[in-house]
């Protein structure tokens, strides 16, 4: 594993499942169980990764490890379930925050796809999960898309020809060794990493632009955030959605300027607005501080089960009242730290030196940097392009495809958006006690693009 992939399966524990997912809403007639087992088997043999399991190095003297699982059945990640008449929205975003809640075994391959019946309308669902350490959010909506059709009448899948044999794993002793020559290696990497981390990080005053980026970027750190929406994570969760139709982004971003990302993170702070204020705990120069993760994922790297991401942290202002101004301060912010290559420079620094970093600090310190951020930072916002066109899965249209964001250092609620087919759909996902009133965090987003297309452009 990298050291970002390795971060996100040692910081997992009991309360925090660090697995990213999504709620996929089809058209019927329903398929039957064995249909979507036979689909998903026919996926298998081009998506190595997902009939391997984890191991890890004695005493976590290295990372751990991708390795085969000779006791692989696809009838254990493949399940079936279904909802109660009537099949609402609300009951299937109840099924689907529960099985959420549930860790995937770490020794077993760490993906489940639930076959879900019984929606009203004729319809059904698939809930998938695959952990953190496979896929960021980018390399799962690619994993999907190779799961579905572009055409309604695309042959139906056939099964391998031949019958698939896991490789031997290697055995405790050798991954010892292997991680105690790593580790001594460790210094002559770092070493021979600086000059190439100097040619490319670039000119002089690139790099001056970057620290001035910093420098503010830090300084937004002085603001009041609203702590209020931190605190600690228990085992269960909700999950909530909502959809607002692209092109209303698309207006915005032409009458406002900016990104369909800032309208995005607009109307979340929207969502917030409102949260707070029903909690009695809204105030003028309160800001929430939204970690968002950035895609760094270059052409060649597409398809590739790993993390490429970077982050940058954007202060939403929840205590201005006129909406437009709420879009000019996000939009300041995300230019400043485009125009500083915030992202870019912070995506190199972290893939130079990645392999320069000893095994063993990562299983000693991977938790630190989650727990310094409660309670600086207050959620999460990722925001995952999609196609533009519908898709399709055993002929079956899909009509909805709702993102998840894992939960984890205090921080009680994350946002993850992906577009589908002229739609923006927002996944809310929350602690369970923390977060009650988490619908009303879901309306209000909502409510901000509504208001954001009134609303004239700021001075």
């Amino acid at each position: 594993m990298s050291g970002l992939d390795a971060s996100f399966y040692l910081i997992e524990d009991e309360n925090t499942p660090l697995h990213v997912a999504a709620a996929i809403i089809l058209e019927g007639p329903v398929p039957g169980y064995g249909d979507i087992v036979r689909l998903v088997a026919s996926k298998l043999p081009s998506i190595e990764r997902y009939r391997q399991r984890v191991r890890s190095v004695p005493l976590h003297l290295g990372r751990p490890v991708w390795v085969d699982d000779p006791h692989f059945q696809i009838l254990y990640h493949v399940r079936h379930t279904a909802v109660p008449a009537p099949g609402t929205m609300d009951q299937l975003r109840n099924l689907a925050g529960r099985i959420i809640a549930q860790r995937l075994d770490p020794k077993k391959p760490l993906w489940e796809l639930w076959l879900v019946e019984g929606l009203e309308g004729g319809r059904w669902a698939l809930i998938g999960k695959v952990h953190h350490c496979m896929v960021d959010g980018v390399a799962g909506m690619d994993l999907i898309a190779s799961m579905f059709d572009l055409d309604p009448d695309a042959p139906q899948p056939e099964q391998p020809a031949e019958e698939w044999v896991p490789h031997p794993g290697p055995s405790s002793l050798r991954l010892f060794g292997e991680a105690l020559v790593d580790n001594t290696l460790q210094p002559l990497r770092l070493v021979s990493s600086l000059p190439h981390l100097a040619s490319s990080l670039g000119r002089t005053p690139q790099l001056l632009d970057y620290a001035g980026g910093v420098v503010r970027q830090l300084s937004r750190f002085t603001r009041r955030s609203a702590s209020v929406l931190n605190g600690p994570i228990g085992p269960h969760r909700r999950w909530s959605w909502v959809s607002a139709p692209l092109d209303d982004a698309q207006r915005i971003r032409k009458r406002h300027g900016g990104t369909v990302n800032d309208v995005v993170l607009a109307s979340v702070t929207r969502g917030f607005r409102e949260q707070l204020a029903g909690r009695n705990a809204l105030k003028p120069d309160m800001v929430v501080r939204s970690g968002v993760p950035v895609s760094v994922r270059t052409a060649d790297e597409r398809g590739a089960l790993n993390n490429r991401v970077s982050a940058i942290f954007v202060n939403l202002p929840v205590g201005v009242a006129d909406p437009a101004e709420r879009y000019r301060l996000i939009r300041e912010q995300t230019e400043d730290l485009k125009a500083t290559s915030q992202e870019v420079i912070g995506a190199k620094l972290t893939r130079v030196t990645d392999a320069a970093v000893a095994p063993a600090l990562l299983a000693l310190g991977a938790r630190i940097p989650i727990r310094m951020l409660n309670p600086i930072i207050q959620t999460i916002t990722t925001n995952v392009p999609g196609p533009d066109f519908p898709l399709y899965v055993l002929g079956r249209r899909i009509d909805g495809l709702f993102p998840y964001v894992p939960l984890t250092g205090g921080i009680q609620v994350g946002t993850a958006i992906f577009s589908y087919d002229g739609w923006l759909n927002f996944g809310v996902s929350a602690d369970f006690d923390g977060q009650p009133d988490i619908e009303v965090f879901t309306a209000g987003i909502g409510e901000g693009i509504a208001e954001l297309l009134k609303a004239p452009a700021a001075d």
